[in-house]
């Protein structure tokens, strides 16, 4: 039996001034058999996680629609109007290539506009790396990106961004949300939209941004050296089409081919399963146009063009996937040897990286004498520590594991087009010395450890499967595992409880970081798991990293399948 508030709700739609076709979605619910999907659309409203607002789309409060997109731009307006009393509150808005991601982004606006706040307004599609240079650039107070980033083309969702330029962080998040819980009906929202509060962001802003981006290059010498060099880039169908192949140029690289049959936005994501530069089968299509043109760097961003994934031929001239932790170990190992090489580490810069993203990163960081803050998942986190030392200290770049890096601090979110222009000057670099981006890491691995991570994502569907998932979570805090696949568990950490456990010497100390619902597991032998719930999906995930020394190049693909072993059997453990 279906619970009676989830169908108070329904009704409560159905009596608000909604279109007739939303009515009938609703109704053709109501009268359904099966009431699994009532059930998931209206059983909860939809949360922000670490991503924002990001659901399926369809009817319902648990649904992204134009109704729970209008609620949230509500509740956000008023949010900034307490925020910003007396004050002219100006909002950038833009979308990438999704389905109804015009319609959301346009909603958006109008509600902005209805509530007496100007608009900044893209006035085609860009990456969300623009946007928030753009909330920067235009003095703003906030902003939204309409994306689901690099999720199945059945989502849709909405990046909210404060003022620094970054996603919404506590307490505004929460905020947020509280005002949205304010809006107690569809028909509380101001649909009267004001066009003449709305202005268009031209085409022009692409170069002042570019103009960002190319002061990031380090070795301008090297990347006209090998301006020839065969570079492929795909899209995947999103917003980035035109914005990296112009910051690959402005970086001097000149040979670049573009996978045609990616290269219009499409919200259909036609040629790939998932339009996830992380999943190798959205890279095959740019793996083949590398093959053909004898590529030396195949790149390829998102939808919403902030996350970035290189393919880089191996010893056996086959093209291999680099994970976003050897990505983010290039490109921290890359600018701190090159700040060094130009008398630029004066002991007052930083980099951040996350607490599931590889110890690599800070293991590097600390040989150069650099300060290192490992932060919680999101980038907003990172955002979150690049303002805290605004003005103090110099940020080089941050990163984490799902592929997503900054380098310099004009935008504050993960910046896939600046960073395929940083990673084909890498590879520029090193090419320089005869050295392939493989030969790179296996130098890092030599000096640092063979890091080597991977990831584990089970997907529990609906309202059960939301619960199943805290349940587990519960599990591990009340039961802790003393050892896993038969070793020894030496230390957890709980970070919702604020607890260090060291089940070696039976103590427990404080953790001082921001409580989130994350518990770490560190083995005997060095390995390392962290789980934690997905902040905007019905998934728990099971970040694994283990590491062994690499005494030479020669032991680098031994070492790997090591290691590669020891990931297999933590898999079948949790998996």
């Amino acid at each position: 039996m279906t619970d009676a508030s989830i169908i108070n709700k329904a009704q409560s739609w159905l009596n608000s001034n909604i279109d007739t076709q939303t009515k009938a979605e609703i109704n053709a619910l109501l009268n359904a058999e099966d009431p699994a999907e009532l059930i998931d659309s209206f059983y909860r409203d939809l949360e922000f996680g670490t991503g924002g607002l990001r659901g399926i789309m369809g009817v319902g409060s648990n649904r992204i629609n134009v109704y729970t997109i209008g609620m949230a731009t509500q509740g956000l307006a008023n949010y900034l109007k307490a925020s910003f009393p007396n004050q002219e509150i100006s909002v950038a808005v833009t979308n990438d290539s999704r389905l109804n991601n015009t319609l959301f982004a346009d909603t958006t606006a109008n509600v902005m506009t209805a509530n007496g706040i100007k608009v900044k307004y893209f006035k085609e599609m860009r990456p969300t790396p623009m946007l928030s240079f753009a909330i920067r650039h235009f003095g703003c107070e906030s902003g939204v990106m309409v994306t689901a980033s690099h999720n199945p083309k059945e989502y849709n969702g909405y990046k909210v961004y404060w003022n620094d330029g970054g996603q919404v962080v506590a307490p505004h998040d929460k905020n947020i949300i509280t005002e949205v819980l304010k809006i107690k009906s569809i028909d509380d929202v101001n649909w009267n939209k004001n066009d003449a509060l709305k202005e268009f962001i031209e085409e022009d802003f692409d170069l002042i941004y570019l103009n960002e981006v190319k002061k990031l290059s380090l070795s301008p010498q090297f990347n006209i050296l090998a301006k020839d060099m065969p570079i492929v880039f795909s899209p995947i169908h999103g917003a980035s089409g035109k914005m990296v192949p112009a910051a690959l140029k402005v970086f001097g690289f000149e040979n670049i081919h573009i996978v045609e049959e990616q290269k219009e936005p499409n919200g259909n994501f036609p040629t790939v399963k998932y339009p996830n530069p992380e999943e190798a089968e959205a890279l095959d299509l740019s793996i083949k146009l590398g093959k053909k043109v004898k590529a030396e760097l195949v790149l390829a961003c998102d939808p919403d063009g902030d996350r970035t994934a290189a393919v880089v031929p191996n010893e056996n001239g086959d093209f291999e996937l680099l994970n976003g932790n050897q990505t983010g170990a290039l490109i921290i190992y890359y600018l701190l040897n090159l700040y060094r090489e130009q008398g630029r580490l004066t002991g007052n810069q930083f980099t951040v990286s996350t607490i599931v993203t590889t110890d690599l990163l800070g293991v590097i960081s600390k040989d150069f004498k650099v300060e290192y803050f490992n932060v919680l998942t999101g980038f907003k986190n990172i955002a979150k520590v690049i303002l805290a030392n605004e003005g103090k200290k110099e940020f080089i770049a941050g990163g984490e594991e799902s592929y997503g890096f900054l380098v310099g601090d004009f935008a504050r979110d993960k910046d896939g087009v600046s960073a395929c222009a940083i990673v084909a000057e890498i590879a520029a670099y090193y090419r320089q010395k005869g050295m392939g981006l493989i030969d790179v890491l296996a130098e890092i691995y030599q000096k640092y450890g063979f890091y080597k991570e991977s990831l584990i994502s089970i997907t529990k569907k609906g309202k059960d499967g939301a619960e199943q998932i805290q349940e587990l979570m519960k599990g591990f805090r009340t039961n802790k595992p003393s050892s896993i696949n038969g070793i020894k568990v030496e230390k957890v950490i709980d970070v919702q409880e604020s607890r260090i456990y060291d089940m070696k010497g039976n103590k427990e100390y404080h953790l001082d970081l921001e409580k989130s619902n994350v518990i770490q597991f560190y083995l005997e032998d060095g390995s390392k798991i962290s789980a934690r719930p997905s902040g905007t999906e019905p998934k728990i995930k099971y970040y694994i990293s283990v590491n062994e020394p690499l005494p030479n190049r020669a032991a680098y693909r031994k070492v790997e399948a090591s290691l590669e072993r020891k990931i297999n059997a933590l898999k079948d453990f949790f998996g």
